[in-house]
């Protein structure tokens, strides 16, 4: 009984910072979404991860050539990071201008209203 009356007060305290769930919401219709929409959220998901990486790799390409300490392999090693990355961004932004223009362009023709930002 003593340990059960701390855990009943729990469900009596409103909100006080705002979180309410830390803004997670799980939706219970997952699967009935059409075919281009889950793609679409895929897609954003995985352009997400590949931007974060990008950011990791640039930074840590940056950590590197600062404290190169003048070793020209080191500097090298990272300036063949950063041209790498700024690549691999170039082509993830492609990715992503071709996927919104194929996504639109079909979202507008079937109607579906499916848009990636």
């Amino acid at each position: 009984m003593l340990v059960a009356a701390p855990a009943g007060a729990v469900d009596d305290v409103d909100d006080p910072f705002g979180f309410d769930g830390v803004g997670l919401e799980f939706d219970e219709t997952f699967g009935d979404e059409d075919i281009a929409t889950t793609i679409a959220s895929i897609i954003k998901v995985a352009l997400t991860l590949m931007g974060i990486v990008v950011v990791t790799l640039f930074i840590y390409a940056g950590f590197l050539w600062m404290t190169a300490a003048g070793n020209d392999d080191k500097i090298a090693q990272a300036k063949k990071i950063m041209v790498a990355v700024v690549v691999g961004a170039a082509i993830i932004f492609s990715a992503w201008a071709i996927t919104k223009f194929v996504i639109g362009g079909l979202s507008d023709a079937t109607g579906a209203g499916v848009d990636i930002e």
